[in-house]
Protein backbone atom coordinates (compact mmCIF):
# COMPACT_ATOMS: atom_id res chain seq x y z
CA UNK A 1 0.00 0.00 0.00
CA UNK A 2 3.29 2.57 0.76
CA UNK A 3 4.64 1.96 -2.83
CA UNK A 4 1.40 2.16 -4.43
CA UNK A 5 0.29 5.28 -2.99
CA UNK A 6 3.08 7.00 -3.73
CA UNK A 7 3.85 5.85 -7.31
CA UNK A 8 0.14 6.44 -8.14
CA UNK A 9 0.38 9.94 -6.80
CA UNK A 10 3.54 10.43 -8.78
CA UNK A 11 1.86 8.77 -12.49
CA UNK A 12 -1.05 11.04 -11.66
CA UNK A 13 -1.02 13.57 -14.41
CA UNK A 14 -3.39 16.12 -13.67
CA UNK A 15 -5.80 18.57 -16.07
CA UNK A 16 -5.81 21.96 -15.38
CA UNK A 17 -8.62 22.54 -12.87
CA UNK A 18 -8.20 19.20 -11.28
CA UNK A 19 -6.90 18.07 -7.94
CA UNK A 20 -5.90 14.96 -6.45
CA UNK A 21 -6.29 14.51 -2.27
CA UNK A 22 -5.59 11.53 -0.11
CA UNK A 23 -6.85 11.21 3.33
CA UNK A 24 -4.04 10.16 5.84
CA UNK A 25 -6.33 10.46 8.82
CA UNK A 26 -6.80 13.60 11.50
CA UNK A 27 -5.97 16.74 9.56
CA UNK A 28 -2.74 14.62 7.34
CA UNK A 29 -3.61 14.85 3.70
CA UNK A 30 -1.75 14.23 0.60
CA UNK A 31 -2.94 17.10 -2.41
CA UNK A 32 -1.44 17.28 -5.73
CA UNK A 33 -2.25 20.34 -7.92
CA UNK A 34 -0.57 19.97 -11.29
CA UNK A 35 2.96 18.28 -11.03
CA UNK A 36 3.31 19.18 -7.38
CA UNK A 37 2.83 17.17 -4.30
CA UNK A 38 1.85 18.72 -0.74
CA UNK A 39 1.89 16.95 2.70
CA UNK A 40 -0.63 18.80 4.71
CA UNK A 41 0.01 18.51 8.52
CA UNK A 42 1.34 14.56 8.13
CA UNK A 43 1.23 12.95 11.20
CA UNK A 44 3.38 9.43 10.18
CA UNK A 45 4.95 8.59 13.95
CA UNK A 46 3.75 5.58 15.55
CA UNK A 47 1.77 6.33 19.10
CA UNK A 48 0.05 4.28 21.30
CA UNK A 49 -3.08 6.61 21.76
CA UNK A 50 -3.60 6.74 17.64
CA UNK A 51 -6.74 4.15 16.57
CA UNK A 52 -5.02 4.63 13.18
CA UNK A 53 -1.53 3.42 12.60
CA UNK A 54 0.31 5.54 9.74
CA UNK A 55 -0.42 4.69 6.26
CA UNK A 56 3.27 5.54 5.19
CA UNK A 57 6.53 5.60 6.70
CA UNK A 58 8.27 9.06 6.67
CA UNK A 59 11.49 7.53 4.83
CA UNK A 60 8.28 6.12 2.47
CA UNK A 61 7.54 9.92 1.42
CA UNK A 62 9.91 10.29 -1.46
CA UNK A 63 7.48 12.83 -3.56
CA UNK A 64 7.03 15.67 -1.32
CA UNK A 65 7.54 19.12 -2.64
CA UNK A 66 5.87 21.02 0.24
CA UNK A 67 5.49 19.88 3.28
CA UNK A 68 3.25 22.24 5.63
CA UNK A 69 2.12 22.28 9.22
CA UNK A 70 -0.76 24.28 10.31
CA UNK A 71 0.41 24.83 14.28
CA UNK A 72 2.54 23.51 16.42
CA UNK A 73 1.22 19.92 17.88
CA UNK A 74 2.60 17.08 17.70
CA UNK A 75 -0.55 15.43 15.08
CA UNK A 76 -0.19 18.72 13.22
CA UNK A 77 3.76 19.32 13.10
CA UNK A 78 5.14 15.54 13.57
CA UNK A 79 8.68 16.73 14.41
CA UNK A 80 9.93 13.06 15.13
CA UNK A 81 8.92 12.63 11.41
CA UNK A 82 10.37 15.60 9.87
CA UNK A 83 14.14 14.61 9.61
CA UNK A 84 13.16 11.23 8.13
CA UNK A 85 10.71 12.81 5.39
CA UNK A 86 13.30 16.10 4.85
CA UNK A 87 15.91 12.76 3.85
CA UNK A 88 13.18 11.16 1.62
CA UNK A 89 12.29 14.14 -0.17
CA UNK A 90 15.98 16.31 -0.63
CA UNK A 91 13.83 19.22 -2.36
CA UNK A 92 11.24 19.75 -0.39
CA UNK A 93 10.29 23.05 1.63
CA UNK A 94 8.66 22.88 4.58
CA UNK A 95 5.93 25.73 6.11
CA UNK A 96 5.13 26.94 9.08
CA UNK A 97 3.91 29.29 11.24
CA UNK A 98 6.45 31.89 11.84
CA UNK A 99 6.10 31.84 15.08
CA UNK A 100 8.21 28.09 15.70
CA UNK A 101 9.85 28.55 12.58
CA UNK A 102 13.04 28.82 14.35
CA UNK A 103 12.18 26.32 16.72
CA UNK A 104 11.38 23.58 13.89
CA UNK A 105 15.10 24.25 12.39
CA UNK A 106 16.70 24.11 16.02
CA UNK A 107 14.75 20.48 17.28
CA UNK A 108 14.93 19.24 13.51
CA UNK A 109 17.60 19.77 12.08
CA UNK A 110 16.47 20.55 8.83
CA UNK A 111 18.37 23.19 7.54
CA UNK A 112 16.78 26.53 7.99
CA UNK A 113 16.52 27.46 4.06
CA UNK A 114 14.29 24.77 3.43
CA UNK A 115 11.89 26.27 6.01
CA UNK A 116 9.73 28.91 5.78
CA UNK A 117 7.53 30.99 8.05
CA UNK A 118 4.07 32.22 7.15
CA UNK A 119 1.86 34.96 9.39
CA UNK A 120 -1.64 36.12 9.05
CA UNK A 121 -1.96 37.59 5.76
CA UNK A 122 1.33 36.18 4.35
CA UNK A 123 1.97 34.21 1.37
CA UNK A 124 5.03 32.55 -0.56
CA UNK A 125 5.39 31.37 -4.25
CA UNK A 126 7.27 28.48 -4.98
CA UNK A 127 6.65 25.40 -7.35
CA UNK A 128 3.97 26.47 -8.90
CA UNK A 129 1.81 27.15 -6.12
CA UNK A 130 0.55 30.32 -3.96
CA UNK A 131 0.51 29.74 -0.75
CA UNK A 132 -1.48 32.18 1.79
CA UNK A 133 -1.84 31.87 5.56
CA UNK A 134 -4.92 32.94 7.36
CA UNK A 135 -5.27 33.33 11.22
CA UNK A 136 -7.02 30.07 12.97
CA UNK A 137 -8.45 30.35 16.49
CA UNK A 138 -7.90 26.88 18.09
CA UNK A 139 -10.65 27.72 20.75
CA UNK A 140 -8.61 30.97 21.09
CA UNK A 141 -7.47 34.02 18.47
CA UNK A 142 -4.12 33.40 20.32
CA UNK A 143 -1.45 36.42 18.85
CA UNK A 144 1.68 37.00 20.57
CA UNK A 145 1.06 40.44 21.36
CA UNK A 146 4.68 41.73 20.96
CA UNK A 147 5.48 40.28 17.59
CA UNK A 148 2.03 40.25 16.15
CA UNK A 149 2.66 36.33 15.13
CA UNK A 150 -0.33 34.03 15.26
CA UNK A 151 0.76 30.50 16.39
CA UNK A 152 -2.43 28.90 14.40
CA UNK A 153 -2.67 29.22 10.72
CA UNK A 154 -5.00 27.84 7.71
CA UNK A 155 -3.28 27.60 4.85
CA UNK A 156 -4.45 28.70 1.09
CA UNK A 157 -3.71 26.97 -1.73
CA UNK A 158 -3.46 27.98 -5.42
CA UNK A 159 -2.23 26.35 -7.99
CA UNK A 160 -3.33 24.30 -11.25
CA UNK A 161 -5.98 26.53 -11.78
CA UNK A 162 -7.67 25.29 -8.46
CA UNK A 163 -7.89 26.87 -4.49
CA UNK A 164 -7.67 24.75 -1.31
CA UNK A 165 -8.11 25.76 1.84
CA UNK A 166 -7.15 23.35 4.70
CA UNK A 167 -7.90 24.94 8.03
CA UNK A 168 -5.99 23.56 10.41
CA UNK A 169 -7.24 23.36 13.95
CA UNK A 170 -9.95 26.50 13.64
CA UNK A 171 -13.48 27.50 15.11
CA UNK A 172 -15.50 30.15 13.72
CA UNK A 173 -14.41 33.53 14.82
CA UNK A 174 -15.33 37.24 13.66
CA UNK A 175 -14.20 38.24 10.08
CA UNK A 176 -12.93 34.56 9.47
CA UNK A 177 -15.53 34.32 6.54
CA UNK A 178 -14.82 37.37 5.47
CA UNK A 179 -10.99 36.55 5.04
CA UNK A 180 -11.79 33.26 2.87
CA UNK A 181 -13.99 35.46 0.66
CA UNK A 182 -11.28 36.73 -1.05
CA UNK A 183 -10.79 33.74 -2.65
CA UNK A 184 -13.29 31.24 -4.57
CA UNK A 185 -12.72 28.40 -2.46
CA UNK A 186 -12.48 24.97 -4.68
CA UNK A 187 -11.70 22.71 -2.06
CA UNK A 188 -12.54 22.81 1.52
CA UNK A 189 -10.89 20.47 4.15
CA UNK A 190 -12.85 21.61 7.54
CA UNK A 191 -11.99 19.77 10.91
CA UNK A 192 -15.33 18.63 12.35
CA UNK A 193 -14.59 17.31 15.90
CA UNK A 194 -15.78 19.96 17.44
CA UNK A 195 -15.15 20.85 21.82
CA UNK A 196 -16.75 20.52 25.06
CA UNK A 197 -15.68 21.66 28.80
CA UNK A 198 -14.31 18.41 29.41
CA UNK A 199 -11.99 18.29 26.53
CA UNK A 200 -10.91 21.41 27.47
CA UNK A 201 -10.37 20.53 30.83
CA UNK A 202 -7.85 18.03 29.89
CA UNK A 203 -6.10 20.53 27.87
CA UNK A 204 -7.33 19.19 24.55
CA UNK A 205 -7.96 22.09 22.55
CA UNK A 206 -11.26 22.51 20.23
CA UNK A 207 -12.35 23.15 16.61
CA UNK A 208 -15.71 23.45 14.95
CA UNK A 209 -18.82 21.35 15.31
CA UNK A 210 -19.72 19.59 12.57
CA UNK A 211 -22.58 22.00 12.24
CA UNK A 212 -20.46 24.81 11.97
CA UNK A 213 -18.19 23.45 9.57
CA UNK A 214 -21.11 22.62 7.64
CA UNK A 215 -22.12 26.40 7.77
CA UNK A 216 -19.05 27.60 7.21
CA UNK A 217 -18.67 25.76 3.29
CA UNK A 218 -22.28 27.07 3.22
CA UNK A 219 -20.86 30.36 3.19
CA UNK A 220 -17.87 29.56 1.01
CA UNK A 221 -20.13 27.19 -1.86
CA UNK A 222 -16.71 25.36 -2.29
CA UNK A 223 -16.80 22.75 -5.24
CA UNK A 224 -16.07 20.11 -2.73
CA UNK A 225 -16.21 20.12 0.68
CA UNK A 226 -14.15 16.64 2.80
CA UNK A 227 -14.40 16.71 6.84
CA UNK A 228 -11.23 15.61 8.59
CA UNK A 229 -10.07 15.50 11.99
CA UNK A 230 -13.16 13.15 13.76
CA UNK A 231 -10.59 9.48 13.72
CA UNK A 232 -7.75 9.73 15.50
CA UNK A 233 -7.92 9.54 19.41
CA UNK A 234 -10.99 7.89 21.39
CA UNK A 235 -11.38 10.84 23.02
CA UNK A 236 -11.41 13.26 20.53
CA UNK A 237 -14.04 11.77 17.71
CA UNK A 238 -17.14 12.15 16.29
CA UNK A 239 -19.29 10.60 13.36
CA UNK A 240 -18.65 12.09 10.31
CA UNK A 241 -21.61 10.80 8.60
CA UNK A 242 -23.43 13.53 11.11
CA UNK A 243 -21.41 16.43 8.69
CA UNK A 244 -22.47 14.29 5.66
CA UNK A 245 -26.15 13.78 6.78
CA UNK A 246 -26.00 17.58 8.15
CA UNK A 247 -24.76 18.67 4.83
CA UNK A 248 -27.19 17.05 2.95
CA UNK A 249 -29.89 17.82 4.35
CA UNK A 250 -28.58 22.04 5.04
CA UNK A 251 -26.94 22.57 1.73
CA UNK A 252 -28.09 19.76 -0.70
CA UNK A 253 -26.66 21.91 -3.76
CA UNK A 254 -23.21 21.46 -2.32
CA UNK A 255 -20.53 18.48 -2.73
CA UNK A 256 -18.88 16.89 0.47
CA UNK A 257 -17.10 13.46 0.43
CA UNK A 258 -15.49 11.04 2.67
CA UNK A 259 -12.93 9.47 0.90
CA UNK A 260 -11.38 5.79 2.09
CA UNK A 261 -8.31 6.10 3.84
CA UNK A 262 -5.57 5.84 1.56
CA UNK A 263 -7.72 6.11 -1.51
CA UNK A 264 -6.57 8.81 -3.76
CA UNK A 265 -9.58 11.11 -4.76
CA UNK A 266 -9.77 12.88 -8.40
CA UNK A 267 -11.52 15.71 -9.10
CA UNK A 268 -12.35 18.14 -11.50
CA UNK A 269 -13.23 21.53 -9.47
CA UNK A 270 -12.32 23.97 -11.78
CA UNK A 271 -13.75 25.72 -13.82
CA UNK A 272 -17.28 24.96 -12.34
CA UNK A 273 -19.71 22.32 -14.11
Amino acid sequence: MKKSLITRFNALRLKPGEVAVCHLGQHSFILKLGGTVIYLDPYLTPERSRLIAPLLTPAAVTNAAIVTASHDHGDHLDRPAWPGIAAASPSAVFIVPEAVRQSVVKETGIAKTRVLGLNDGGSIELKGLKISAVAAAHEFLDCDPETGLYPYLGLIIEGNGVTVYHAGDCCLYEGLQTKLKAWTIDLALLPINGRDAKRLKRNCIGNMTYQEAADLAGALTPGLTIPAHYDMFAMNSIDPQRFLDYMKVKYPHLNCAKPRLGTVLRRQLHPRG
